[in-house]
C-alpha cells in the first residue's frame, strides 16, 4: 500500500465529510509552511536570553578585570625590585629601579638628531620590532642632587644594549627627599671616617641602624604624646581664664583666680617643656653623629645621616627570604605609620582610622532615622498627596549629586549648627572655631543624609514583604499595633533593613566629594580618638582613604612615584569596605536563619 494512501486517526477524525485526502494534506502543509514563516525568533525569547546573558558576562568581565588590575598593581607595589645600571652612549649613567617599560613609535626627527652609533642601533631595533622602539621609565631618585625622580632610557641609547646590575647598589628610603641610590664607601662618626669599603660599611650600618631607629621612635613619642599633653594642659588653663573673663569680666575675683591658676600651670610646665626639648634635641644630635657616605652612578658623593634612613638594603644581593621580609616590613609601615613625602611614601594609618570611624558613625546615624521614616510611611501614614510627595522627594534625593550634600553640610552643619555651638559652649576659643568648621561629626551627618534614601527604600521594601496575615494574626491575639510592629514585623524585615545598611555603608565609605568640604584633609596625624581628655574629638578634621587616593593621583608633586601608592590605597579601601560589608552580611544571614519562614 502506498504511504500517501495511509492517514492517521487524527487526520481522519479532523477531515470534513467529502474532503479528498490529498486536498487535506495539501492544506495542512500550507498551514505548516505559513506558521513557520510567521513565527519569529524574538517571539521564542532565545535571542533576548542570549543578549541578557551576554550583557551579564560582559559586566562580570569588566568588574573582574578592574579588580584584578587593582589587586595585581596593589600587591606588587612593595615588592623589592633590582637596581639596574644604564650606561648610555653619551657618557651618562643612571642607577635605579625600572618602574615600567613600553614600546613607542619615534618621530623622524628623533633619528636625525642622534649620533651615528645610536641612530644605527635605533634603526636596527625598529627593523626588528616593526618600526617601534622600547624604553624604560627608571626611578633614579637622588632628588636632592639631580632635582629629578625619574628618567626615560631607551634601549638604543645603551652602550651594550642591556643594563647591568651593580653588586653594591644600595636602596635607601629616607624621611625626606625620597629614595637614594648609591654605593657605600665610608661610615662616619662625628664627621670622621671610621670604616671604609662596601662590605665593612654595610656591616657597620646593620649594627648601628636599629639603635638609631629606637632613638627616633622615642623622639617621636615625646613629640606627639608628652608634648601634646603639656600643650593641652596649658591650653585648658588659658581657656578657663578666658571663660572667666567672658563670664565675670576682667579683674574680677573669678578672673584673678583663673589667671593665677593659669600662671601656675605655665610655670610648672615651662620646666617640663625645657626638659622634653633638651631630651629630644639630645636624641636628634645623637642620631646625627653617625652617617653613611655613598657614591652615586655619576660619581657624586653624599653623606646621609642614619637618623634620616627608614630602611636600606643592597637590592642586587637580597635573597628571596630577605625580599619577603622587606615586603612585610613595607606593608607593616603602610598600615601602621603616618604618611611622609607629601603622602607619596610612608603609611596611611590615620586615613584607615578616619575611614572606618566615619563609616561606622554614619551607619549608626542613618539606620535609626531611615527605619523610623520607613515605618511611618509604610505602617502609619495614610495614602494621599502628602505621602506620595514625600516618596517622590526621597526617590529624587537618591539622584542628587553628592557635592550638593557637601555644600549643604558645610552651610547647615558647620556654619549654622556648629557656629551656634561655638557661641554657646566654646566662646572662649573664638574666633578659632571648634565645631564651626569641617570635622568628623559633620562629615558623618552629611553622608548619613546622602545615604538616607537608600535605607528608607530598602526598609519599605522589607516591611512590604512581611505578609499581612501575620499582622492580622497578631491583632487577633490582642496585640497592639506597636507590639505587632516590634515583635512580628521588624524582626522579619530585619534582613531587608540590613541590606539597606550594607548598600548605605558601601556608598558612604567610597564618597569623596562631600568630604572635601566637611572635614577630610590632606594630612591629619591627630586622630579623633586619643589619650587626651575628653578622649573623643568629633570636631577634628580627619583623613579618608578616598580623599587620600584623590590627593595621590592628582595633587602629588611626584605623580609617577605616587602611582603605585594609588593602586595600593585603592586596594586597601576595597578590602575595608568588603570587610565592613561582610560583617553586615554575616549579621543579616543570622537574622534570616532565625526568621527563615519569610526571607527578604
Amino acid at each position: 500500500m502506498s504511504s500517501r494512501a495511509v492517514t492517521t486517526r487524527s487526520e481522519a477524525t479532523a477531515r470534513p465529510a467529502g474532503t479528498p485526502p490529498g486536498r487535506l494534506d495539501h492544506g495542512v502543509r500550507q498551514r505548516t509552511r505559513r506558521s513557520r514563516v510567521v513565527t519569529s525568533m524574538l517571539a521564542q525569547g532565545e535571542p533576548l536570553m542570549w543578549l541578557t546573558g551576554g550583557g551579564l558576562v560582559l559586566c562580570c568581565v569588566m568588574i573582574v578585570g578592574l579588580l584584578g588590575l587593582v589587586f595585581y598593581e596593589g600587591f606588587r607595589t612593595f615588592w623589592p625590585q633590582p637596581v639596574e645600571s644604564f650606561e648610555l652612549v653619551d657618557g651618562q649613567t643612571y642607577w635605579g629601579e625600572v618602574s615600567r617599560s613600553e614600546e613607542f613609535s619615534p618621530e623622524p626627527s628623533l633619528l636625525e638628531n642622534l649620533d651615528p652609533a645610536a641612530a644605527e642601533a635605533a634603526r636596527a631595533e625598529m627593523a626588528e620590532h616593526e618600526g617601534e622602539l622600547r624604553r624604560h621609565l627608571v626611578r633614579t631618585g637622588n632628588f636632592d642632587l639631580t632635582s629629578e625622580h625619574f628618567n626615560w632610557v631607551s634601549d638604543y641609547e645603551l652602550v651594550d644594549g642591556q643594563p647591568t646590575r651593580p653588586e653594591w647598589a644600595i636602596v635607601i628610603e629616607r624621611l625626606s627627599w625620597g629614595r637614594f641610590y648609591g654605593q657605600p664607601v665610608a661610615f662616619l662618626e662625628d664627621g670622621d671616617v671610621v670604616v671604609e669599603g662596601a662590605d665593612a660599611v654595610w656591616d657597620r650600618y646593620r649594627a648601628e641602624h636599629p639603635v638609631v631607629r629606637d632613638r627616633y621612635d622615642r623622639m617621636r613619642h615625646l613629640e606627639t604624646h608628652a608634648m601634646a599633653r603639656l600643650n593641652h594642659r596649658v591650653e585648658q588653663a588659658r581657656l578657663e581664664r578666658r571663660q572667666a573673663e567672658l563670664d565675670h569680666g576682667l579683674d574680677s575675683p573669678e578672673w584673678r583666680a583663673a589667671d593665677a591658676a593659669a600662671r601656675q600651670v605655665e610655670e610648672e610646665t615651662a620646666q617640663q617643656f625645657a626638659d622634653l626639648t633638651d631630651e629630644i634635641e639630645a636624641l636628634r644630635a645623637e642620631n646625627a653623629r653617625q652617617a653613611m657616605r655613598l657614591e652615586t652612578a655619576t660619581g657624586q658623593t653624599a653623606e646621609i645621616s642614619l637618623g634620616e634612613i627608614v630602611r636600606a638594603y643592597p637590592a642586587n644581593q637580597v635573597s628571596t627570604w630577605d625580599k619577603i621580609s622587606l615586603y612585610a616590613s613595607r606593608w607593616s609601615e603602610f598600615l601602621t605609620d603616618e604618611p611622609r613625602e607629601a603622602n607619596s611614601e610612608g603609611g596611611v594609618y590615620p586615613a584607615i582610622f578616619g575611614t572606618v570611624v566615619m563609616t561606622l558613625i554614619m551607619s549608626l546615624l542613618v539606620v535609626p532615622f531611615g527605619v523610623l521614616a520607613a515605618l511611618y510611611l509604610r505602617e502609619y501614614a495614610k495614602a494621599g498627596t502628602m505621602v506620595s510627595a514625600v516618596r517622590i522627594s526621597i526617590n529624587n534625593l537618591a539622584g542628587v549629586p553628592s557635592i550638593v550634600f557637601g555644600v549643604f553640610g558645610l552651610g547647615f552643619f558647620s556654619y549654622i549648627i556648629g557656629g551656634a555651638m561655638d557661641q554657646a559652649f566654646f566662646a572662649a576659643k573664638l574666633p578659632s572655631p571648634t565645631y564651626g568648621t569641617g570635622g568628623l561629626l559633620w562629615a558623618s551627618l552629611t553622608l548619613a543624609l546622602l545615604t538616607l534614601p537608600v535605607v528608607i527604600v530598602a526598609t519599605e521594601e522589607a516591611l512590604a514583604a512581611v505578609p499581612n496575615s501575620m499582622r492580622e494574626g497578631s491583632y487577633a491575639c490582642g496585640a497592639s499595633k506597636w507590639q505587632t510592629i516590634q515583635r512580628i514585623v521588624l524582626p522579619r524585615a530585619m534582613p531587608g533593613i540590613m541590606t539597606g545598611t550594607i548598600l548605605a555603608m558601601a556608598r558612604g565609605a567610597g564618597e569623596v566629594a562631600p568630604l572635601m568640604l566637611v572635614g577630610a584633609v590632606k594630612l591629619a596625624p591627630e586622630l579623633p580618638i586619643d589619650g587626651i581628655p575628653p578622649f573623643i574629638h568629633p570636631e577634628r578634621s580627619f583623613m579618608h582613604l578616598g580623599f587620600h587616593i584623590y590627593d595621590l593621583g592628582f595633587q602629588s608633586q611626584n605623580s609617577e612615584a605616587a602611582k603605585p601608592m594609588v593602586f595600593t590605597t585603592t586596594l586597601l579601601l576595597i578590602l575595608i569596605i568588603t570587610g565592613l560589608n561582610l560583617a553586615a552580611i554575616w549579621l543579616r544571614t543570622r537574622l534570616r536563619r532565625k526568621f527563615v519562614a519569610n526571607q527578604f
